[in-house]
């Protein structure tokens, strides 16, 4: 009988080599994840925030802890969504869920091709997913492979990230913010409202990283392009927050109404192009910053997110 040059002593050694370039690649895979996760000092990330885009022309935020990935809000298409990835070095396999905020279209116009792409579910309240229903393409519906319903006041987890939603005042269906607690870091994503309830201002607490709306300034909105219906409905209580709103905020130290400072990074966003300028919302908020007494001093980093470009990653 021939025996086979896969039997015997070879066949063994063959496993062997197999198992071992197997077991090697698994530990280089766990090295290249625990390395990508780790920052300076050898510390592990609890949680990386990448803001792809903030404004009125689209929003969309990335969240990455060591086994979760979230997207929160969907207001940019495909093309540009890879794009800003590419832009920032990341190049995402899969998403754990995708949450929206509210219907307005630069916070959900891309949802429809971000459940193609991804095939993630999507956490949304009711009346939102009602009024987007209406309003975004049928391939809405046909990509919707799980909906996870979600209510303001409620907590949740996806994967290893706690999320709360809270509701927010905003000329919408049923607007919410959100904070996110994982590894032992919090950050909040805050946008879309007309001022600053106490209930808000407790949320912001405690944030690690707060990403804040600094939309406009009333002078330049005032004196801006917007029919005088549109200026009304920015400047109501259910519009949008002025530099002048967030920097009284900010320059308040009060345990219990104002900013504790403790974020390491405070994002200011979703800045008017026609009513705002960096410069502007920068100077306004320093200013506030300022006139905090030494002993709650701010000492983390102020940084403005960008309709155009995606800010640099953030580590937690």
């Amino acid at each position: 009988m021939i025996r086979s040059p896969l039997t015997g002593p070879r066949r063994s050694a063959i496993i062997q080599k197999i198992c071992f370039a197997v077991a090697q690649a698994l530990l280089a895979q766990a090295s290249f994840r625990a390395e990508a996760f780790s920052g300076i000092w050898g510390r592990s990330i609890g949680l990386r925030v990448s803001i792809l885009a903030s404004g009125s022309s689209g929003n969309i935020t990335l969240l990455e802890s060591q086994r979760t990935r979230l997207l929160v809000d969907a207001g940019l298409g495909k093309r540009e969504t890879l794009a800003r990835l590419a832009a920032i070095e990341q190049c995402v396999d899969r998403l754990d869920g995708i949450l929206i905020t509210h219907e307005h279209t630069d916070h959900c116009n891309g949802l429809p091709q971000m459940l193609g792409l991804w095939k993630a579910p999507l956490y949304v309240t009711e009346p939102t997913l009602d009024a987007m229903q209406r309003i975004l393409p049928d391939t809405l519906g046909k990509r919707l492979r799980g909906v996870e319903k979600i209510n303001a006041g409620q907590t949740f987890t996806v994967g290893d990230i706690e999320v709360h939603a809270f509701r927010i005042p905003h000329d919408a269906a049923d607007p919410v913010a959100f904070t996110f607690h994982t590894n032992g870091v919090k950050m909040a994503i805050v946008t879309d409202l007309g001022y600053l309830p106490n209930h808000v201002k407790v949320h912001l607490r405690d944030s690690d990283c707060m990403v804040l709306e600094s939309n406009h300034d009333p002078d330049m909105l005032k004196a801006g392009p917007y029919p005088w219906v549109v200026k009304q409905r920015v400047l109501s209580q259910n519009g949008h927050l002025s530099n002048h709103t967030v920097s009284e905020f900010l320059a308040d130290p009060d345990d219990t109404a104002g900013f504790d400072a403790r974020a390491r990074y405070l994002v200011l966003a979703h800045l008017s192009e026609e009513n705002n300028n960096p410069y502007t919302a920068r100077i306004s908020a320093e200013e506030a910053l300022s006139r905090r007494p030494a002993e709650a001093a701010f000492h983390g980093e102020l940084l403005l997110a960008s309709q155009r470009v995606p800010l640099k990653p953030l580590e937690l």
